[in-house]
């Protein structure tokens, strides 16, 4: 039974490699099923894949092959909290070298355009911390950045 409320994302034909993608990087991700278009539609024919559920991290997703009217940008993101440096390292890279793109604090764009946050639950922990000093240091920090250097993040909270 789908969840009452899912994520859809649209690609341009190659929602299963995107979703794919996904269930073999992000822990709690998967692919459910694939579905093929019972007619014609204006982005494909009978038989091609039409739809595909997925989930990302444990949230829902329905990724849409309907074709390359519209682009996915940076008003939606998925934000993944990360507990070390090798977790962020790991899922950064990995968005990254799949023909993605690095951008600023902690953001990266995945090949189909999808824009991740891979967030250090330290970045999050610093930037909240009540020390308004350290956290705007860790802040600061953060804006010089790619991905997120935990230690650099502690130390400018440390000052």
């Amino acid at each position: 039974m789908p969840s009452k409320n899912t994520i859809c994302l649209w690609f341009n034909n190659d929602a299963v490699d995107a979703a794919n993608f996904y269930a073999e990087t992000f822990p709690d991700s998967a692919v459910q099923a694939i579905h093929r278009a019972p007619g014609d539609y204006p982005a494909g024919k009978q038989g091609n894949v039409l739809t595909v559920e997925f989930t990302v991290a444990g949230i829902p997703c329905l990724g849409l092959n309907g074709g390359p009217a519209f682009q996915h940008n940076e008003a939606f993101s998925f934000q993944i909290a990360t507990d070390d440096q090798a977790e962020t390292d790991r899922l950064w890279n990995a968005i990254v070298s799949n023909g993605g793109q690095e951008s600023a604090c902690g953001w990266c764009k995945d090949r189909w355009g999808i824009s991740w946050q891979i967030t250090p639950r330290a970045l999050i922990a610093a930037i909240g911390d009540p020390d308004r000093a350290a956290a705007k240091r860790a802040f600061d920090a953060m804006m010089t950045v790619g991905k997120i250097d935990i230690a650099a993040i502690e130390a400018a909270r440390r000052g």
